[in-house]
């Protein structure tokens, strides 16, 4: 049987903010949201009592991990608490959005099932006249995968009047998720699981945001995410116009790993360096994650020649029946927390600045229109 389509909007919501003030930023995205807010928490809400989190302990989790941004970045916190005021509500609420990954590491009973990250650093080789120096281009691709009950509650996003424009895309209240910058960094986003995953640092979700901010290069950005202090884990896909690398994020430690012969990185779901993967989640991610992982590498070996833009490189994201989730339709006969689906696809493309979302699955490239976001 076919599984049902994706549930969308007819129309996806953009939100565009310019403001210096960080603060003015967030209200002016939460009074764009408002209407929509209240439906978003209400499926947060209903994941974390599937989790046997308690509201009291969303909301003690919440405050501390709000606590932990401002003190990390005082702008990040004034933003999210931005976004409350311009949505008329309580900031803590907003927070718990932004920590919803460090809140959800303390169930057991909410599975994950998610992405797949695609990197391609390809090095024009050096004319034989030696009068061209070797050129170097990066793009990537990504699937976002999440709860289908949360289709209706992410949206493109263009925020300006920090130090770089962000352009991407990102979840109803949530600061930052995937997206590029004007200053040419672009940043993928996997989560991972660690066994100490937890509340106490600076949420993954919000060091993304940060990064994108900030950085203007994949060095920047590295040097920015050492920096920070982290209680939980995700994958960072960076890269800039000439430099690529993967982050393994973990309460351990942050390790890179450097794009393979090809000049690849493939991402799914599990730690690719031996620290953090000594205390991984793998009841959580395996067999899904490797399989997934597996199958992309295999499916990349076999070219004799890779894909030289980032929507040929998004058609090796598209699987189908009998093969490994990487594109991820719902089961309709699953409960509320194991109806995953692929949300949206992304390419990101520094040479142009760009990212181009498709709201829909990367079974769904030509059938479906790309917005296409300039960070300038």
């Amino acid at each position: 049987m076919t599984p049902p389509p994706i549930p969308r909007p007819d129309h996806r919501r953009h939100v565009h903010v310019d403001a210096v003030d960080p603060h003015r930023r967030g209200t002016a995205r939460g009074e764009q949201l408002r209407a929509h807010l209240p439906a978003a928490l209400d499926v947060y809400d209903r994941l974390f009592a599937l989790g046997g989190i308690t509201p009291a302990r969303v909301r003690d989790d919440a405050e501390r991990a709000l606590d932990a941004v401002g003190e990390f970045r005082p702008g990040a916190r004034a933003e999210i608490e931005g976004i409350a005021h311009g949505a008329g509500l309580d900031p803590w609420r907003l927070a718990a959005l932004n920590a919803r990954t460090e809140i959800l590491a303390r169930s057991a009973t909410v599975p994950p099932g998610e992405c797949t990250t695609l990197v391609r650093r390809t090095v024009e080789p050096v004319e034989p006249t030696g009068g061209t120096a070797a050129g170097v281009r990066t793009f990537g691709v990504q699937t976002w995968d999440w709860h289908v009950e949360l289709s209706a509650h992410w949206h493109t996003l263009e925020s300006r009047g920090g130090r770089h424009t962000v352009v991407g895309l990102t979840e109803d209240g949530i600061l930052g998720k995937v997206g590029i910058n004007s200053g040419g960094l672009a940043l993928h986003f996997n989560i991972l699981g660690h066994a100490r995953d937890g509340v106490g640092g600076v949420p993954v979700h919000v060091l993304a945001a940060v990064v994108l901010a900030e950085a203007g290069s994949v060095a920047e950005a590295v040097d920015l995410v050492r920096g920070a202090p982290l209680a939980s884990s995700g994958s960072f896909a960076l890269f800039d116009g000439t430099d690529a690398t993967l982050l393994d994020l973990s309460p351990a430690g942050v390790f890179a790993v450097a794009p393979d012969e090809r000049g690849l990185l493939v991402r799914t779901n599990h730690f690719l360096t031996p620290v953090p993967a000594a205390e991984e989640k793998t009841w959580l991610y395996q067999p899904d994650s490797g399989e997934r992982h597996d199958f992309v590498r295999a499916r990349l070996a076999r070219l004799q020649s890779l894909p030289d833009t980032s929507e040929a490189l998004a058609r090796c994201l598209v699987t189908g029946p009998g093969e490994p989730p990487v594109t991820c339709l719902p089961d309709p006969a699953e409960a509320l927390g194991r109806r995953w689906a692929s949300l949206a696809t992304v390419t990101l493309d520094p040479a142009t600045r760009t990212a181009a979302v498709l709201d829909g699955t990367p079974a769904d490239l030509g059938t479906r229109p790309w917005r296409t976001l300039t960070a300038t």
